[in-house]
């Protein structure tokens, strides 16, 4: 026997989260230069990040030696000077990861049950088996969260329902309407959280005014982050906005340090930065039309996106997955969601989109010729149109 044998069964059982494979990684698997492998498998911002962001970095070095601010109170009073609410409705996190596992962490326990949908984020599961509570599926409805069956999959023993808004690996979005009649009917005593890591590239009217439910819904929890459309993934920040007793609830179980002094330095320059993150949005939707134009040349089904990255449907995926690999391109399969036909790619700039719908192309024509059957495509892959290679990405 050895102390690990003595660990809880439901944490012995978890099979730990798997990120996107650094670039650094795979040019040392595969001898390939990192300069030119291109990375589209972790939804970050091909712009990088914001110049205040970068500016509020390079002045905070100094400080380094000592602890951060545990209250974050400049990022806080940034925050809810930007979204109409008090100071005490605002839990910090490292990255909205580490949000959603303090709700879980103070909400669930054996015994208890938390809901989640099909094809939903994968720390969804993780952060309720790490406490020991049940996990429920249910299943979804055109890859996206089907309300009703969350309704119906709710238990006496629930205490928190997820809900990714718009849906990471999938893209879809929910209507805000049925979001609303859904908020009205789940009981009182169940906590939604409403993880909107992917907010910032919707449109104006496609956002839910989930803020201002906030009042309604004294169960709501709204989870946000600074990892995507701010592009600072590798300082990992992130908030929960929430009714004042469900923060001071969620804050008994966060780390007194949980964001680091330059993350908050950054977040709250980055929060600032109107036109930064105005541009992030303008290159996500050239991207996306970009690269979803290509998928229809070469015949592809994608899922409708909302977020910074679609699901294209391959058929071999594993296969076509370690392909892209060997010719220096990252992007993320997903067999793992249930979707084992299924690659999810990551907006890049536009001449990264352009090398990747090449490179998928030229694979995708091999396979058809080993099989016998010709590719569905209405271009071969060298004569992309300039729509797909990005000559015009900017329109």
């Amino acid at each position: 026997m050895t102390p690990c044998d003595h660990a809880p069964a439901h944490i012995r059982a978890i099979a730990p989260y798997q990120p996107g494979k650094p670039i650094s990684e795979l040019a040392r698997e595969m001898g390939l230069d990192e300069s030119a492998i291109i990375k589209l498998a972790s939804n970050e911002n091909p712009l990088g990040i914001s110049p205040k962001a970068r500016a509020a970095v390079a002045a905070g070095i100094d400080e380094l030696a000592l602890y951060p601010d545990g209250n974050g109170y400049a990022l806080k009073s940034a925050l809810a000077a930007r979204l109409g609410v008090a100071l005490n409705q605002l839990v910090l996190g490292n990255g909205s990861n580490d949000v959603l596992e303090l709700a879980a962490r103070a909400l669930l326990a054996p015994g208890s049950s938390a809901v989640y949908a099909q094809h939903a984020f994968a720390v969804y599961p993780l952060a309720t088996q790490a406490t020991g509570a049940t996990g429920i599926e249910a299943p979804a409805k055109d890859y996206g969260h089907d309300l009703a069956a969350l309704r119906a999959a709710l238990r006496p023993d629930t205490r928190i329902v997820f809900i990714a808004n718009p849906n990471n690996p999938t893209g879809t979005l929910l209507d805000n309407a049925d979001l609303y009649a859904f908020l009205k009917i789940v009981p009182a005593d169940v906590a939604v959280v409403l993880d909107e890591a992917y907010g910032e590239f919707l449109e104006p009217a496609q956002r839910a005014p989930s803020i201002a439910w906030l009042a309604e819904f004294p169960n709501l929890i709204v989870s946000r982050t600074f990892s995507k459309a701010y592009g600072l993934a590798g300082l990992r920040v992130g908030y929960a906005v929430c009714h004042a007793a469900m923060a001071d609830l969620i804050n008994r179980v966060r780390q007194p340090f949980n964001v680091n002094s330059l993350a908050l330095l950054a977040a709250t320059a980055a929060l600032s930065d109107d036109a930064f993150l105005a541009e992030s949005k303008r290159v996500n939707d050239a991207g996306m039309a970009q690269l979803t134009a290509g998928f229809r040349q070469l015949g592809l089904d994608s899922i409708p996106s909302a977020g910074n990255f679609v699901c294209v449907r391959v058929g071999d995926a594993a296969r076509v997955n370690r392909e892209l690999l060997q010719r220096g391109i990252i992007v993320r399969p997903v067999g793992n969601y249930g979707l084992p036909e299924h690659l999810r790619v990551s907006i890049g700039l536009p001449e990264q989109n352009a090398r990747f719908l090449v490179v998928l192309g030229e694979i995708l024509t091999c396979h058809s010729r080993e099989s016998g059957n010709p590719v569905r495509t209405s271009d071969q892959p060298d004569n992309l149109d300039s729509r797909v290679r990005g000559n015009d990405a900017q329109t």
